[in-house]
């Protein structure tokens, strides 16, 4: 059934390039990732099966092929890519790419170091054969990276082919674009938006409040990342301005201002 509401905002249908939602799997069974499916699967746009839980979950593959075959993209976490980098196993991480059906990838560099010449590289070669989503910034806590390397980082990924690139705050979000408040750093937000397209990006934002902040700041169609299972709903929520946090916000001025004196009752 339809349901007619007026000033709700238009939302892309999957397969889109905005307004996606990327959901973090720590390691679900394979009935909780046919729960998420049943409830989701028309709202998940990726699913990252988190840093290296692809090696420890059992029956990995089926689960890959459940949201697979609900249209759903899975890739593994960027921090299990880093461990086969730091190993010089590549020939087995693209070993497992071509067993698992894998058409997604995440190159990051959030656990080792690594040139950015050398990561652009990965993406480049990564790029002929997978969707590549590329992630900037350091997972600990204190590691601030200045604007202008933000800036040039993910404009080089970009031109090595990423599709889009992450804006890193981990699965905690206190670190990377955030304080370890939970906060954004409002000032290298701002100078990241000012040089790159936010279409272009995705930000990790694991946290209700920070879900807020980007929704507020650039609309219902931002992409967002990290987003828990059980959080897929309330999110869709908020960026329909059907939850406390963005009500109001997608309503023209007169109807915000406006009083409720009288109601329309039905007969």
């Amino acid at each position: 059934m339809k349901i007619n509401l007026s000033y709700i905002p238009e939302r892309p249908e999957k397969p889109r390039s905005n307004g996606l939602n990327m959901v973090m799997d720590k390691g679900l069974s394979l009935r909780q990732a046919q729960d998420l499916i049943e409830v989701s699967a028309n709202l998940v746009d990726f699913v990252k099966l988190g840093f290296g839980t692809s090696f420890a979950t059992p029956n990995v593959h089926d689960k890959i092929k459940l949201y697979q075959n609900a249209g759903i993209k899975v890739y593994l976490g960027g921090t299990f890519l880093e461990a086969f980098v730091k190993r010089n196993a590549l020939k087995e991480y693209y070993r497992i790419l071509d067993e698992w059906h894998l058409d997604t990838v995440e190159v990051s560099d959030g656990s080792i170091h690594i040139s950015n010449k050398l990561k652009c590289k990965l993406i480049e070669h990564l790029a002929k054969r997978a969707l590549v989503l590329s992630e900037v910034g350091s997972k600990e806590e204190g590691i601030l990276i200045a604007p202008n390397k933000w800036k040039q980082m993910i404009k080089d990924e970009r031109n090595a082919g990423a599709w889009k690139v992450i804006a890193e705050a981990r699965e905690s979000g206190t670190v990377g674009i955030y304080r370890p408040s939970g906060k954004a750093h409002t000032a290298l937000v701002s100078k990241i938006l000012a040089a790159v397209d936010q279409t272009h990006l995705i930000w990790e934002a694991p946290q209700k409040s920070q879900q807020v902040f980007w929704i507020k700041l650039l609309g219902s169609n931002v992409n967002l990342g990290n987003i828990a299972p059980d959080d897929v709903i309330p999110l869709e929520t908020l960026r329909l301005g059907l939850r406390g946090d963005t009500f109001f916000q997608f309503m023209p001025e007169d109807l915000v201002q406006a009083d409720v004196t009288k109601l329309d009752f039905p007969k």
